[in-house]
């Protein structure tokens, strides 16, 4: 399963790769988690708001508010 945490390194983009490697860890699972900051890679995405969260190529989340850890679990798992 391949992750991508999306922001320029705010406190939400910080909060949200926290929450990523967290849920990962709980769930058990073979994850890379890769942080992307460049605003460039980001647009590409078609992430318009951040921090964005790209599980396996999809969007999954993008803005605010956060998600809680127990989302963040249900949207990982979503594309398991």
């Amino acid at each position: 399963m391949e992750i991508k945490v999306l922001g320029p390194g705010c406190a939400n983009c910080r909060k949200m790769e926290e929450l990523v490697k967290l849920a990962v860890k709980e769930l058990g699972m073979d994850a890379e988690v890769e942080k992307i900051t460049d605003i460039g890679q980001i647009a590409m995405y078609g992430i318009l708001s951040t921090p964005g969260l790209i599980v396996n190529g999809r969007i999954r989340h993008s803005g605010k508010p956060l998600p809680t850890l127990d989302k963040v679990k249900e949207l990982i798992r979503g594309e398991a």
